[in-house]
Protein backbone atom coordinates (compact mmCIF):
# COMPACT_ATOMS: atom_id res chain seq x y z
CA UNK A 1 0.00 0.00 0.00
CA UNK A 2 2.82 2.37 0.79
CA UNK A 3 3.98 2.41 -2.82
CA UNK A 4 0.58 3.86 -3.80
CA UNK A 5 1.17 6.85 -1.49
CA UNK A 6 -2.30 6.64 -0.07
CA UNK A 7 -2.97 9.63 2.20
CA UNK A 8 -2.95 8.84 5.90
CA UNK A 9 -6.24 10.71 6.23
CA UNK A 10 -7.79 8.16 3.88
CA UNK A 11 -6.67 5.28 6.11
CA UNK A 12 -8.13 7.04 9.14
CA UNK A 13 -11.43 7.52 7.33
CA UNK A 14 -11.47 3.86 6.28
CA UNK A 15 -11.36 2.95 9.96
CA UNK A 16 -14.31 5.26 10.58
CA UNK A 17 -16.20 3.77 7.63
CA UNK A 18 -15.57 0.31 9.02
CA UNK A 19 -17.06 1.18 12.39
CA UNK A 20 -20.08 2.74 10.73
CA UNK A 21 -20.60 -0.34 8.56
CA UNK A 22 -20.46 -2.50 11.68
CA UNK A 23 -23.34 -0.52 13.15
CA UNK A 24 -25.27 -0.58 9.88
CA UNK A 25 -24.82 -4.34 9.52
CA UNK A 26 -26.12 -4.90 13.05
CA UNK A 27 -29.31 -3.12 12.01
CA UNK A 28 -29.80 -5.65 9.22
CA UNK A 29 -29.23 -3.20 6.36
CA UNK A 30 -28.10 -5.03 3.20
CA UNK A 31 -26.97 -2.24 0.86
CA UNK A 32 -25.72 1.29 1.43
CA UNK A 33 -24.85 4.22 -0.83
CA UNK A 34 -21.83 6.50 -0.65
CA UNK A 35 -24.22 9.26 0.38
CA UNK A 36 -25.52 7.22 3.31
CA UNK A 37 -22.00 6.37 4.42
CA UNK A 38 -21.05 10.03 4.12
CA UNK A 39 -24.04 11.14 6.17
CA UNK A 40 -23.23 8.58 8.83
CA UNK A 41 -19.61 9.63 9.32
CA UNK A 42 -19.69 13.34 8.48
CA UNK A 43 -17.87 13.58 5.15
CA UNK A 44 -18.99 14.17 1.56
CA UNK A 45 -20.16 11.36 -0.75
CA UNK A 46 -17.37 12.32 -3.16
CA UNK A 47 -14.82 11.81 -0.38
CA UNK A 48 -16.17 8.34 0.36
CA UNK A 49 -15.96 7.35 -3.31
CA UNK A 50 -12.46 8.81 -3.65
CA UNK A 51 -11.19 6.97 -0.57
CA UNK A 52 -12.57 3.64 -1.74
CA UNK A 53 -11.32 4.17 -5.32
CA UNK A 54 -7.72 3.87 -4.11
CA UNK A 55 -8.36 0.18 -3.57
CA UNK A 56 -10.63 -0.79 -6.45
CA UNK A 57 -14.32 -0.90 -7.35
CA UNK A 58 -16.59 -2.27 -4.63
CA UNK A 59 -20.10 -1.07 -5.44
CA UNK A 60 -22.61 -1.11 -8.27
CA UNK A 61 -23.58 2.17 -9.91
CA UNK A 62 -27.16 3.04 -9.05
CA UNK A 63 -27.35 0.32 -6.41
CA UNK A 64 -24.63 1.07 -3.89
CA UNK A 65 -22.44 -1.20 -1.81
CA UNK A 66 -23.24 -4.51 -0.22
CA UNK A 67 -22.65 -3.75 3.47
CA UNK A 68 -21.05 -7.06 4.43
CA UNK A 69 -18.84 -7.21 1.34
CA UNK A 70 -17.62 -3.63 1.70
CA UNK A 71 -16.96 -4.11 5.39
CA UNK A 72 -14.97 -7.25 4.69
CA UNK A 73 -12.91 -5.47 2.02
CA UNK A 74 -12.13 -2.55 4.32
CA UNK A 75 -11.11 -4.86 7.16
CA UNK A 76 -8.75 -6.65 4.78
CA UNK A 77 -7.28 -3.34 3.61
CA UNK A 78 -6.70 -2.30 7.22
CA UNK A 79 -5.10 -5.63 8.05
CA UNK A 80 -7.94 -6.54 10.40
CA UNK A 81 -8.97 -9.81 8.81
CA UNK A 82 -6.70 -11.53 11.34
CA UNK A 83 -5.85 -11.01 15.01
CA UNK A 84 -2.73 -9.09 16.11
CA UNK A 85 -0.60 -10.00 19.12
CA UNK A 86 -0.01 -6.87 21.21
CA UNK A 87 2.13 -6.25 24.27
CA UNK A 88 1.59 -3.40 26.71
CA UNK A 89 4.52 -1.91 28.64
CA UNK A 90 3.64 0.22 31.65
CA UNK A 91 0.79 -0.33 34.08
CA UNK A 92 0.26 3.18 35.39
CA UNK A 93 -3.12 4.87 35.09
CA UNK A 94 -2.89 4.98 31.29
CA UNK A 95 -1.79 1.37 30.98
CA UNK A 96 -4.60 0.24 33.24
CA UNK A 97 -7.11 2.17 31.15
CA UNK A 98 -5.78 0.56 27.97
CA UNK A 99 -6.19 -2.94 29.38
CA UNK A 100 -9.87 -2.27 30.04
CA UNK A 101 -10.60 -0.84 26.59
CA UNK A 102 -12.84 -3.41 24.89
CA UNK A 103 -12.34 -1.82 21.48
CA UNK A 104 -8.90 -3.39 21.09
CA UNK A 105 -10.15 -6.96 21.26
CA UNK A 106 -13.24 -6.18 19.18
CA UNK A 107 -10.98 -4.94 16.39
CA UNK A 108 -8.59 -7.89 16.63
CA UNK A 109 -5.85 -6.37 18.78
CA UNK A 110 -5.21 -8.96 21.48
CA UNK A 111 -3.04 -7.95 24.45
CA UNK A 112 -1.03 -11.13 24.99
CA UNK A 113 1.52 -9.79 27.47
CA UNK A 114 1.86 -6.91 29.94
CA UNK A 115 5.03 -5.59 31.57
CA UNK A 116 6.00 -3.24 34.40
CA UNK A 117 8.95 -2.69 36.74
CA UNK A 118 6.91 -2.19 39.92
CA UNK A 119 7.21 -5.27 42.20
CA UNK A 120 3.73 -4.51 43.55
CA UNK A 121 2.24 -4.86 40.08
CA UNK A 122 4.30 -7.78 38.78
CA UNK A 123 2.31 -10.97 39.18
CA UNK A 124 -1.09 -9.29 39.19
CA UNK A 125 -3.55 -10.37 36.50
CA UNK A 126 -5.63 -8.10 34.26
CA UNK A 127 -8.26 -9.70 32.05
CA UNK A 128 -6.44 -13.00 32.15
CA UNK A 129 -2.98 -11.58 31.40
CA UNK A 130 -0.31 -11.60 34.12
CA UNK A 131 1.96 -8.58 34.51
CA UNK A 132 5.59 -9.58 34.03
CA UNK A 133 8.86 -7.84 34.73
CA UNK A 134 10.17 -5.60 31.97
CA UNK A 135 13.29 -7.75 31.85
CA UNK A 136 11.23 -10.51 30.18
CA UNK A 137 10.03 -8.40 27.23
CA UNK A 138 12.41 -9.77 24.63
CA UNK A 139 11.98 -13.42 25.57
CA UNK A 140 8.20 -13.42 25.98
CA UNK A 141 7.43 -11.14 23.03
CA UNK A 142 9.46 -13.38 20.75
CA UNK A 143 7.69 -16.51 22.03
CA UNK A 144 4.30 -14.84 21.59
CA UNK A 145 5.26 -13.60 18.13
CA UNK A 146 4.19 -10.16 19.28
CA UNK A 147 3.63 -7.84 16.34
CA UNK A 148 2.71 -4.57 18.06
CA UNK A 149 4.07 -2.97 21.22
CA UNK A 150 2.34 -0.24 23.21
CA UNK A 151 4.57 2.00 25.31
CA UNK A 152 2.89 3.66 28.29
CA UNK A 153 5.90 4.45 30.47
CA UNK A 154 7.55 7.73 31.56
CA UNK A 155 9.59 9.57 28.93
CA UNK A 156 12.88 8.67 30.61
CA UNK A 157 12.27 4.95 30.10
CA UNK A 158 10.57 4.99 26.70
CA UNK A 159 13.63 4.66 24.45
CA UNK A 160 15.00 1.71 26.41
CA UNK A 161 11.62 -0.01 26.12
CA UNK A 162 11.47 0.73 22.40
CA UNK A 163 14.92 -0.84 22.00
CA UNK A 164 13.74 -3.98 23.78
CA UNK A 165 10.65 -4.18 21.59
CA UNK A 166 12.73 -3.80 18.45
CA UNK A 167 15.08 -6.57 19.58
CA UNK A 168 12.01 -8.71 20.28
CA UNK A 169 11.01 -8.36 16.64
CA UNK A 170 7.86 -6.22 16.94
CA UNK A 171 6.74 -4.71 13.66
CA UNK A 172 5.03 -1.62 15.04
CA UNK A 173 5.05 0.56 18.14
CA UNK A 174 2.32 2.80 19.55
CA UNK A 175 4.06 5.29 21.84
CA UNK A 176 2.18 7.29 24.46
CA UNK A 177 5.32 8.72 26.08
CA UNK A 178 5.84 12.42 25.19
CA UNK A 179 9.29 11.87 23.72
CA UNK A 180 10.80 11.31 20.26
CA UNK A 181 11.83 7.69 19.82
CA UNK A 182 14.47 6.31 17.47
CA UNK A 183 13.55 3.02 15.83
CA UNK A 184 14.73 1.28 12.64
CA UNK A 185 12.92 2.34 9.45
CA UNK A 186 11.32 -1.07 9.10
CA UNK A 187 9.46 -0.60 12.39
CA UNK A 188 6.27 1.43 12.12
CA UNK A 189 6.06 4.08 14.86
CA UNK A 190 2.98 6.03 15.89
CA UNK A 191 3.25 8.67 18.62
CA UNK A 192 0.19 9.67 20.62
CA UNK A 193 0.99 12.78 22.66
CA UNK A 194 -2.21 13.68 24.49
CA UNK A 195 -0.93 17.10 25.55
CA UNK A 196 -0.04 18.01 21.95
CA UNK A 197 -3.51 17.04 20.78
CA UNK A 198 -5.06 19.20 23.49
CA UNK A 199 -2.83 22.09 22.43
CA UNK A 200 -4.01 21.70 18.83
CA UNK A 201 -7.56 21.94 20.12
CA UNK A 202 -6.86 25.08 22.15
CA UNK A 203 -5.07 26.64 19.18
CA UNK A 204 -8.02 25.95 16.88
CA UNK A 205 -10.47 27.29 19.45
CA UNK A 206 -8.31 30.35 20.05
CA UNK A 207 -7.88 30.97 16.32
CA UNK A 208 -11.58 31.77 16.05
CA UNK A 209 -11.10 34.58 18.55
CA UNK A 210 -8.21 36.28 16.72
Amino acid sequence: MKTLKIPEATIIRLSVYSRHLTDVDRKGIITISSGEIAEGVGVSPAQVRKDLAYFGEFGTRGVGYNVKDLHRHILKILGLSEDWSVCLVGMGNLGLALTTYKGFRERGFIITSIYDNDPMKIGTVYHGVEVMCIDHIEEVAKNNKTQIGIIAVPSSAAQAIADKLVRAGVQAILNFAPVVLNVPPEVELRNVDLAVNLEVLTFNVGAHRL
